[in-house]
């Protein structure tokens, strides 16, 4: 699943999408700038989680609910392995009803049966098996442990049995389970689509069922709808009849999976035609009115599923693939198998008017889907404690397969904003591993975030790096091949990998993956001819005495490596640095030296001050785009953490005026905004001076026309300088060109150029009136793409105006804005300086309903923007309301935004008159 959902204007990529990803709150740490990528977790944690996952449900030889210890875990000894489904929507009554015939296993007798039900009325339940009269269960639902219990008043032995169910639930509009989308076309008329997100733990509320990912089966689906509408499941059709009214739609058999893989959509739907990879029809399906937007999402599916067939060197596991975007949903796409759902900004987009950054986003997302058909579907992770293994995966197997389609567009120097933004988060004390037991489904929900995806796929690209591509590849394959329609534990995958590689790897990889945290590599020279390098795990706390101990006593194999720079030219050491500390010679005639060369390696480095001069007087435009990101986003995180003065960061920002890569600039332009929160109002035009500073030297160079043959990425990075320029700089004359370019656009009256257009929009909506909101809302119901209406919506959280801005925290409550996008909304206004205490209260006063209201994976993205909230005032309330509501959004995630938010506050009561003092006299 793609956890990111289309990209607000003012995240990373953390989040997701995402998308690159990162999510809203990750702009503080990795300092992102909206323009980029967007419009926009053999060690004791090892031991334990192992002997967590692999634990055993206790039997009596007889098995009754009363031997049942774990609430969230199923027992064993029932293993359904075929359901043979029929689901009936009503998109009228919203509501289905649905009859299943699941085929058992019983390994053990019993007089109960036990899986996974909520939110549904279970009416009838008959037990049948070879040589056994039918017989009718007794049903409870438990709602708090999301369970089915059916007792029945004899034995049921051993052996083969089919339990029939019959049930019905409610279309919901929650974005999870079987729910309901809505869409008007361009009469006005309203239309409703039924679709489907069960991951993680959602599948119960469509249909009783096992709802662990351990609990693969065959599913033969079957769905009666209205004769009108469309059907469509994870496989192909095999019979199309008419009957008593309805269309009966019937689907082949899958392949043996996991609940959370099943999808069905249901609605007024088209497609296009098929175009086959290899042996299989790829289509793209949308509402209508929308096939113009799905060459450009049809051409990366149809890429993507051939390369990744090939990489594996296994077909693809499905008989068709249908990528289909939904109006409303949760999450940026889903994985299900032959039929991975979208949100439309991320399937959808005209060619000749999208960004390069939202075509990115699109390429990414396809690819990353795509991937799971292998990583995911065919081999899954046994437990949502290895979630890692599908996710992680899929996000390094995105970048490898966009970078090969578009090599121009240097995805991997790109990834560099993901690394950063699962850097930013794995910095904090209350991080956690990549991979951690998991129990309840609150939990396995709040697992989706920067460090399974981000912060594992880094760890894979420095795997890959470091055993070398091929030989990486050849232990996928036999990972894949080994477990294929089976699940899978990290150590399976280790074990395949030391296979190819014939290398420990459990001793090189378990610590990044079972403990928190990542090294910090601290370089200096001890004499003219030895480096030193030493690690100790990196902290955001590194500058206080909070520090804790731990931090010096963590130790990872760190794969090391360094570009020495000579009089006689460059040479690389690679160094595989396992102790504290390690000593390095040397050459004669020694310059400079580089760690991280390539960029591959997740830790942050920290150069002595003649190690960083010596960079400093050998170019920095010698440097990689990817390293000059990370010499840069290092020295933001080690100045976050107080190592490093305000002053001596800003100086080092001179150093990249020149600067041609939006993804470097992205560091420098995020850590402007942050500067930015922390100002009072009458001091910020001292800031907008060192910005003009900073940023004017390449707007000159690049101007507002693009040249001919002109890269992408320079394209995507006038549009970032000019919208500097506009809001940070507050340059009068940029403002006055964007109003200019913006009539002009409006009028057709002289081309502009796609990757500027989110410039104008967010230049005007920080320089707007009532007038201009006004219009721009009109322009977001208006919309004609769904990156088009992104941008629209969430200029409307950029305005200054505070009358303007409260109308907008009054649309995501009203119905105006889909509750997709209405938590990410909220966020961007609590974020905005000008509107960010009346947003608290806003969202203090509407807690409960926004709880209901707004999707769960939404509520806690939408928390993320607590951190915008940086002044001591607001995070003693910000603490208070939570703890005084018990609030808890799963896993760590509000531990984590509320130590981002002091780490905000911390930095702004340190550094604050420090900064404002420099601004003042480099004004004067």
């Amino acid at each position: 699943m793609n956890s990111q959902p289309g990209d607000p204007p003012v995240t990373r990529r953390q989040a997701a999408g995402l998308a690159i990803r990162a999510a809203t709150h990750a702009a503080l740490w990795l300092g992102t700038w909206p323009g980029i990528a967007s419009m926009l977790f053999v060690s004791d944690a090892w031991s334990r989680t192992t002997s967590t996952h692999n634990q055993q449900h206790p039997h009596n030889t007889m098995t009754t609910s009363s031997a049942i210890v774990d609430p969230y875990r199923l027992p064993r000894h029932v293993i359904p392995t075929y359901y043979d489904l029929r689901m009936e929507p009503d998109l009228h009554s919203h509501s289905f009803t649905g009859h299943e015939i699941v085929t058992l296993t019983v390994t053990e007798s019993t007089t109960d049966i036990l899986l996974n039900a909520t939110d549904l009325d279970v009416s009838v339940a008959t037990l049948s098996g070879e040589g056994h009269p039918p017989r009718t269960g007794t049903v409870r639902i438990d709602e708090e442990h999301q369970r089915c219990h059916i007792t029945f008043s004899s034995v049921v032995s051993p052996g083969v049995w089919k339990l029939s169910l019959a049930f019905r639930g409610t279309l919901n509009d929650k974005l999870r389970g079987f729910y309901r989308s809505s869409y008007t076309d361009d009469q006005g008329t309203a239309h409703t689509l039924a679709a489907t997100q069960f991951e993680a733990t959602d599948a119960r509320r469509a249909f009783p069922c096992w709802d662990e990912p351990h609990f693969k089966a065959v599913f033969a689906v079957t769905l009666a709808i209205d004769p009108a509408l469309t059907a469509i499941s994870n496989t192909r059709i095999v019979d199309d009849r008419l009957e008593g009214g309805k269309r009966i739609v019937r689907f082949a058999e899958s392949m043996k999976m996991s609940t959370y893989l099943v999808a069905f959509i249901v609605g007024e739907l088209v497609s296009t035609a098929p175009i086959m990879a290899r042996q299989t029809p790829v289509r793209l399906w949308s509402v209508p009115g929308k096939q113009h937007l799905t060459p450009f999402g049809h051409e990366i599916a149809v890429y993507s599923l051939n390369f990744l067939a090939g990489y594996y060197d296994i077909p693809y596991p499905g008989d068709k693939l249908d990528l289909i975007a939904i109006p409303d949903f949760a999450s940026g796409a889903m994985e299900n198998l032959g039929a991975i759902t979208f949100r439309e900004t991320a399937l959808l987009l005209d060619q000749r008017t999208a960004t390069h950054a939202e075509q990115g986003r699109i390429a990414d997302v396809v690819a990353h889907e795509n991937a799971h058909m292998w990583f995911g579907d065919l081999v899954t992770m046994a437990w949502w404690n290895g979630l890692w293994l599908n996710e992680a995966f899929a996000t390094f197997m995105e970048m490898l397969v966009v970078d090969a389609w578009k090599p121009e567009w240097e995805r991997w120097t790109a990834f560099g904003m993901a690394r950063a933004a699962a850097l930013s988060v794995d910095g904090l004390l209350s991080t956690r591993p990549i991979e951690f037991p998991v129990r309840a489904p609150k939990e396995a929900e709040a697992m989706f975030d920067v460090l399974t995806y981000e912060k594992g796929a880094s760890v894979l690209r420095m795997l890959e790096q470091h055993i070398g591509p091929t030989v990486f590849r050849d232990g996928v394959r036999h990972y894949l091949t080994a477990h294929a329609y089976g699940n899978a534990e990290t150590t399976d995958l280790w074990v395949s990998l030391g296979h190819a590689s014939k290398q420990d790897v459990p001793a090189l990889m378990n610590e990044w993956i079972f403990s928190p945290g990542y090294p910090l590599l601290s370089l200096a020279v001890e004499s003219p001819s030895t480096l030193t390098i030493t690690q100790r795990r990196f902290t955001y706390a590194e500058g206080s005495s909070a520090t804790p101990s731990e931090a010096a006593a963590a130790r990872w194999h760190v794969p090391v490596q360094l570009r020495i720079t000579t009089t006689r030219g460059t040479e690389t050491k690679r160094v595989l640095l396992s102790d504290r500390e390690s000593r390095i010679s040397l050459p004669e005639g020694w310059t400079s030296v580089l760690a991280n060369e390539g960029g591959h390696g997740f830790y942050r480095v920290r150069y002595s001050q003649d190690l960083l001069s010596g960079l400093q007087q050998d170019g920095l435009n010698n440097l990689a785009p990817v390293e000059r990101f990370n010499l840069l986003n290092d020295t933001w995180a080690a100045t976050l953490a107080g190592m490093v003065s305000s002053a001596d960061y800003l100086a080092l920002t001179e150093h990249f005026r020149s600067e041609q890569d939006p993804h470097v600039w992205a560091v420098m332009l995020g850590s402007f905004s942050t500067i930015n929160h922390l100002l009072d109002e009458a001091d910020r035009p001292l800031l907008a001076a060192l910005v003009r500073n900073r940023v004017s030297p390449m707007f000159h160079q690049l101007g507002w026309t693009p040249r001919p043959d002109e890269r992408d990425l320079v394209k995507e990075l006038r549009g970032d300088i000019i919208r500097a320029l506009g809001t940070l700089g507050r340059d009068e004359a940029i403002q006055a060109q964007a109003r200019e370019a913006y009539t002009a656009l409006q009028q057709q009256s002289r081309p502009i150029d796609p990757n500027v257009i989110p410039a104008l929009v967010s230049i005007l909506a920080f320089t707007g009136d009532e007038t201009r909101y006004e219009e721009f809302t009109g322009r977001f119901r208006q919309a004609t793409t769904p990156q088009e209406e992104r941008r629209y919506l969430f200029s409307l959280a950029a305005f200054r105006k505070p009358e303007l801005l409260e109308r907008t925290l009054s649309k995501t409550l009203t119905g105006e804005i889909r509750t997709q996008d209405a938590p990410f909304l909220v966020s961007s206004l609590l974020h905005n300086v000008y509107i960010r205490e009346k947003a608290w209260e806003f969202v203090k006063t509407n807690w409960e309903r926004m709880d209901k209201l707004f999707p769960k994976s939404g509520l806690r993205r939408m928390c993320g923007g607590i951190t915008g909230l940086s002044t001591p005032e607001l995070e003693r309330d910000v603490r208070g309301f939570f703890a005084s509501r018990k609030i808890d959004l799963g896993g760590k995630t509000l531990e984590q935004h509320l130590e981002q938010l002091h780490i905000a506050v911390q930095f702004r009561e340190r550094d604050r008159e420090a900064i404002r003092g420099l601004l003042a006299r480099k004004s004067t």
